[in-house]
């Protein structure tokens, strides 16, 4: 949903996902995990041309499967009957059929990554095996951890900046990729294609939201907690971001992260350029 292409002849989006039908399962055998999928998709779409026009089409997913090579995903993109012919199907096809690609293809690595956590568990005589429980708590291996800040002002309001981060939509528009956000206390996120994943821990509106969060490289079930904290300063607002129990060896990669793909991308997309701290 809210995926988005454009071009010179306008711009077109997913309006409504209409029928996802199909399984996934995982399933352990002798310590290999075998990964069996397969959906079939409907979705809708509009465009709008550079000089006002609307248009409406559809889009099918026949068979996402674990039998298919995505490259070879077979894509299927129309326009609704008695709609005249427009070059925006032409955008569709090619890089709306790719971006969806991209997005069903992050789905496929979460599916073998994030839902398969737990099921096979180191033993004794390094084998695996199957568990449909996390090991205890006091378990494994203590990480170092480290804890960081990071102050930069944007151009708008506390309340449009608050925003940014619990819309779905434009949470997609700053990292240019399919994105998971359920914008409440305890609500899930996913973003950039995955890599990026976590919970919403406390929202308060145009003031604060902590949430545990962690890039899917890190060692597994072990998340940061990152609290940004909105201050009004007039006509632009100073977000604070501050990173806790972040694993020692990730401090660059993780603050590099936060500034690159977050800072920097939303100035970038909604035009809220200021100068950093």
């Amino acid at each position: 949903m809210g995926l988005q292409v454009e071009n010179e002849e306008g711009k077109c989006e997913i309006t409504e996902v209409s029928k996802v039908e199909g399984e996934a399962s995982i399933n352990n055998r002798k310590g290999k995990l075998i990964f069996f999928y397969e959906w079939n998709l409907k979705a809708s779409w509009s465009g709008t041309s550079k000089s006002g026009i609307r248009y409406k089409g559809n889009i099918e997913v026949p068979n996402l499967s674990d039998e298919n090579d995505m490259d070879d995903l077979d894509i299927s993109v129309s326009l609704c009957k008695d709609e005249p012919e427009t070059e925006l199907l032409s955008l569709m096809r090619s890089e709306g059929a790719q971006k969806i690609r991209t997005a069903l293809a992050s789905y496929v690595d979460f599916l073998k990554t994030e839902f398969t956590q737990g099921m096979i568990l180191p033993t004794a005589n390094g084998i695996g095996s199957c568990s449909a429980a996390p090991p205890p708590p006091n378990t494994g291996v203590k990480i170092p951890t480290c804890k960081f800040s990071i102050k930069d002002t944007f151009l708008t309001s506390p309340d449009e900046l608050y925003r940014v981060f619990l819309k779905q939509e434009m949470v997609q528009a700053f990292t240019r990729s399919s994105a998971v956000v359920e914008a409440e206390k305890g609500g899930k996120f996913r973003l950039l294609d995955g890599n990026v994943n976590g919970e919403f821990q406390e929202l308060v509106p145009e003031q604060k939201i902590v949430m545990k969060w962690r890039f899917n490289s890190w060692p597994c079930e072990h998340y940061a907690t990152v609290t940004l904290t909105f201050t009004d300063k007039g006509n632009e607002t100073e977000l604070k971001i501050e990173c806790r129990a972040v694993p020692e060896s990730e401090e660059e990669r993780t603050r590099d992260g936060w500034q690159r793909y977050y800072c920097h991308a939303i100035k970038q997309t909604f035009g809220y350029g200021a100068r950093l701290c």
